[in-house]
């Protein structure tokens, strides 16, 4: 089945992707945009750990394609891209199955200009085991996957608890950055909750054991040391175990092993110690780097590809010292708005003759549970200066951060109007989703 051709397809609903199909919705309208994802709904994905520890509802948290696409003036197409013909400009888009039984057929979609913003999945690095026992936090539907396995084991170390004194929960997680810390921080305060609803002989800080492997010398090792110093401080005040230097070689069913021969008992384990671009970018013939990300110019140009462009975590994108824009969710909403002034030059413009994209590091911030945060600010935005941050002052800059990509997708209104709205419904429901 072929359907009509756009003038510009977006394909990945992330942070990137959505925004600048939003932005692009409402200046050009639904018969020139369209946005193609395999999922019906959107989740902020800094915010999946939160997910996972069940501290926040994708139910409630999730934003509909279709009323995205309603309200900013784009088309939804429903279906996963699996594969795509440069010559002809069509992206096929697969079929879409409930169980055994085909909802949508596969599809072809004509395009003028092509935008690949597809994003990341873990990076396992061929360790034995990772793909078979551990969790990784790919998505809306991994996070759920743990949450729900962590219910079931909670509430099993609760009646085991009566005869046993030594039953519990032992969490590892693999991957000390920002993945593993935030993640470590919301099960920490996620279990101690879940105590406080019918897990009576449950202490979470002495029952449920989370410990972080990490293989740098330190947590966080691509931010400053004070950040890790921090990080580092705040977990342990939490009852988290943290070991640096520490190389998994092994994931077996309820243990890890590293390169020393350690084995650290693990009833639930997560990889979070990397990432790469998904293999389809490979698999349909687009030039891509050894760790699979695609490669485009510094106007975010597939190289070799006429009427194709990548951006966000899928592409590698060079800068003028020779490394790549990092994969971050700043960077992909920076180039975002860089690609939604590019895409509207007037035609027979030559893309190159603007200034290339150049990655401005606003900081980083690491949320150590609902209480506290620490990262640093500003960045390259005053030359070398960076400003250490930790507090009340942090943690209101990290919600911000998240209110300020649904006012990209929603509008001021409606995303204060949200805002508000989930602050009520907290004071109605559990503090951590029980079913």
């Amino acid at each position: 089945m072929t359907e009509q051709p756009f003038k510009i397809l977006v394909v990945g609903g992330g942070a990137g992707g959505l925004e600048l199909a939003c932005k692009l919705g409402r200046k050009l309208g639904a018969e020139r945009i369209a946005l193609v994802d395999a999922k019906l709904f959107h989740i902020w994905k800094p915010s999946l750990h939160e997910v996972a520890a069940g501290t926040l509802d994708i139910h409630q948290e999730g934003l509909s394609y279709q009323m995205l696409a309603h309200d900013n003036g784009f088309s939804f197409l429903y279906g996963p891209m699996t594969g795509l013909d440069t010559t002809t400009r069509e992206l096929v888009v697969g079929a879409v199955f409930d169980g055994a039984e085909e909802v949508l057929p596969e599809r072809r979609i004509g395009y003028e200009t092509l935008v690949l913003a597809i994003g990341s999945v873990s990076n396992d690095f061929g360790v034995p085991g990772v793909v078979d026992h551990a969790f990784s936090l790919d998505g809306p539907q991994d996070a759920e996957r743990f949450r729900l396995r962590m219910l079931q084991l909670l509430s099993l170390a609760d009646v085991r608890k009566s005869h046993d004194p030594n039953a519990g929960l032992d969490i590892v997680i693999i991957g000390g950055g920002a993945t593993g810390v935030e993640l470590a921080a919301e099960l920490r305060e996620a279990s101690s909750l879940h105590a406080q609803y019918g897990l009576r002989h449950i202490d979470a800080a002495r029952d449920v054991r989370i410990r972080i492997l990490e293989g740098a010398p330190r947590l966080l090792a691509p931010l400053a040391e004070n950040v890790s110093a921090a990080a580092t401080r705040l977990l342990k005040q939490r009852h988290v175990e943290v070991n640096t230097s520490c190389r998994v070689v092994r994931v077996d069913a309820n243990r890890v092993t590293d390169a020393d021969g350690n084995a650290y008992p693990a009833d639930l384990c997560v990889w979070a110690a990397g990432i790469k671009a998904p293999p389809l970018l490979a698999e349909v013939g687009l030039p891509v780097t050894r760790s699979g990300q695609v490669k485009v110019d510094g106007h975010l140009r597939v190289e070799g590809v006429p009427g194709v462009f990548a951006f966000g975590d899928c592409a590698w994108c060079p800068q003028a010292d020779g490394k790549a824009v990092p994969p971050r969710a700043q960077s992909a909403h920076q180039q975002a708005d860089f690609l939604y002034a590019l895409l509207q030059l007037p035609a027979g413009t030559d893309a190159g003759s603007r200034a290339p994209y150049v990655f401005h590091d606003h900081g980083s911030l690491v949320s150590i549970g609902s209480s506290a945060t620490v990262g640093s600010l500003m960045g390259n935005l005053f030359k070398s200066t960076t400003w250490f941050v930790e507090g009340l002052f942090a943690r209101m800059v990290y919600v911000s951060l998240h209110l300020m990509h649904h006012r990209a997708v929603m509008g001021s209104m409606r995303t204060a109007v949200l805002a508000m709205a989930r602050f009520l419904v907290k004071r109605a429901r559990p503090l951590v989703k029980l079913h």
